[in-house]
């Protein structure tokens, strides 16, 4: 990874960032509905905005082809395996191709 183009490099490293807002996120929505944070303090709420403003937009295109099922949201985990995947063609593209 020493020799790859600076541009494939922010990506990945912007590809690792988005992937650890969604664990984040996801993580979060678990602790609300098991009532272990209290969504009245400040901070969550604000920490809540924040996450939602990241995610949400991404999620909401993902919900429209696959919706919940059994009540169980599968787009995180359809986020986190095309992150995955672009990271992955990323990288064999850059040491395929050189650039």
């Amino acid at each position: 990874m020493i020799n790859t183009n600076p541009v494939i490099a922010l990506i990945m490293v912007l590809l690792n960032l988005y992937w650890w807002v969604v664990i984040i996120a996801v993580i979060v929505s678990w602790l609300i509905a098991f009532n272990v944070i209290n969504t009245y303090n400040n901070f969550v709420r604000s920490l809540l905005r924040a996450l939602a403003a990241l995610t949400e937009p991404v999620f909401r295109r993902i919900r429209k082809v696959v919706p919940p099922i059994g009540g169980l949201d599968l787009s995180p985990m359809v986020v986190l395996l095309v992150i995955w995947f672009i990271q992955y063609s990323l990288a064999w593209a850059s040491s395929r191709y050189g650039f």
